[in-house]
């Protein structure tokens, strides 16, 4: 190195010293929410919203009959046959609804085109359904049908995944479930040739019925939220 060019390298660390030490980058707010607002104040909204953006088929309803009348429109649509069901209270809103179902496993590998369950709960941010191994449906009933539906009360609605496993942990204490799942919109992939396939590792469409608390033809509120 040539004196000249030893001088300007000295000349720039003095100056560096000089200017005292760089500053720290500001300290972040940790207590400052990770995420943005919801879409909407009421989390309902918010779900009903985000669950359909990720390609969820929403339906609102305002009573056991309308809830019947939404669910025979929508197998007529997709020509497909009763949906099985295997928790028995939710059979018993079905009952209650005059709704044919499937409550056995006859034939179930061969013709599981439709199943219906309940859920733990629902979560605003993600449009995503939680579904456990504790139901009667276990482990098979939201995977294997090629089309899930799901049946929930608005109150069963949060915010946060967060809020949603607060809400299990309360429900079982210790005895957590095998299973614990967020669905979250159809089973996709996009791993053969940037390809987007539909029901590729569970169901190709789910659709969520959204039964409100007021209906005052179930007296039995555990039916959808225990």
């Amino acid at each position: 190195m040539s004196e000249s060019s030893r001088d300007a390298v000295l000349a720039r660390i003095r100056q560096g010293l000089a200017a005292g030490p760089t500053p720290l980058p500001p300290r972040p707010d940790f207590a400052a929410p990770v995420h943005p607002p919801l879409s909407s104040a009421d989390v309902v909204v918010a779900f009903a919203e985000r669950f359909q953006q990720i390609g969820g088929e929403f339906h609102y309803c305002e009573t056991l009959a309308d809830f019947a009348a939404q669910l025979a429109a929508f197998r007529e649509r997709q020509q497909v046959g009763a949906p099985y069901v295997w928790e028995p209270d939710l059979q018993a809103v079905l009952q209650a609804a005059g709704v044919e179902f499937r409550a056995d496993e006859t034939d179930f590998i061969a013709n599981a085109d439709l199943s219906l369950t309940s859920c733990e709960a629902l979560v605003a941010r993600t449009g995503s359904v939680l579904v456990s191994a504790a139901t009667g449906s276990g482990r098979r009933l939201s995977i294997y049908p090629d089309q899930h539906l799901v049946l929930a009360r608005p109150s069963q609605v949060v915010a946060e995944i967060g809020d949603a496993l607060r809400v299990m942990q309360e429900r079982y204490v210790a005895s957590m479930p095998s299973m614990v799942s967020l669905t979250s919109g159809p089973s996709r992939t996009a791993d053969i040739e940037k390809t987007l396939v539909l029901g590729a590792h569970g169901p190709r469409r789910i659709a969520l019925f959204l039964l409100e608390e007021d209906d005052a033809t179930l007296d039995n509120e555990k039916v959808l939220s225990s």
